[in-house]
């Protein structure tokens, strides 16, 4: 069956008030995957080898991208791994300004703190709650965030200049991300260095736990 029919078969079977839904695609040739990944980019896929999770939101439309990948004869399974509904209005609780500080104004104001020639940043976003994380997880997956330092704890690494780490601008796109989707958490910089000069390697290594990070 192709992508589009899998997809018109889930799509037939959410409910009808579903916000978001969580996707995962397994794609029958490993060799076609790195393809499928460029074909799958504006939906910011997270991937392990031939496997590809991503979310679709309610006002998205993913036959498109996955009529593209049908007509490349790329071959897979697609499936739904959760979804979202809307809350009803009656049921929604009222956001409180002064307990919600987005992740964004936490980043312009931790970076704003650092000193211009700062390098490399091990910084970790602990999320309010554990509803949160699967989603945050996949939102923040341009990052390449670690479930590691509590249950609910996202690290990543950000590099300014060079080496291993998300780009800066990229980073904040992440949480603004969140953002929008008011999954709140407190953000902290665990680590960091500035003006590092990398050597035969990607860049600084730190140790957490015994184990390198």
């Amino acid at each position: 069956m192709k992508l589009v029919e899998q997809w018109g078969e889930i799509e037939a079977g959410l409910p009808e008030d579903w916000r978001n839904v969580d996707l995962s695609l397994m794609i029958a040739e490993d060799e076609r995957a790195d393809r499928t990944a460029l074909v799958l980019a504006s939906l910011t896929p997270g991937r392990t080898g031939s496997w590809f999770r991503f979310a679709v939101r309610h006002d998205q439309e993913p036959v498109r991208v996955l009529r593209r990948l049908d007509d490349e004869g790329i071959r897979g399974l697609l499936d739904a791994v959760s979804t979202q509904s809307r809350a009803p209005a009656a049921t929604r609780e009222p956001v409180r300004e002064e307990r919600v500080h987005p992740l964004t104004a936490q980043w312009d104001e931790l970076t704003g703190g650092l000193p211009p020639d700062w390098s490399d940043i091990y910084g970790e976003v602990e999320l309010r709650s554990s509803d949160f994380l699967q989603r945050g997880a996949l939102l923040l997956s341009p990052v390449n965030p670690a479930h590691y330092g509590g249950p609910t704890t996202l690290r990543f690494r950000v590099a300014q200049t060079s080496g291993y780490g998300a780009a800066p601008g990229m980073a904040r796109r992440c949480l603004e991300r969140l953002d929008e989707e008011h999954i709140t958490g407190a953000l902290r910089f665990l680590r960091v260095l500035s003006a590092t000069s990398h050597v035969s390697t990607q860049g600084p290594v730190w140790r957490e736990a015994g184990r390198s990070v």
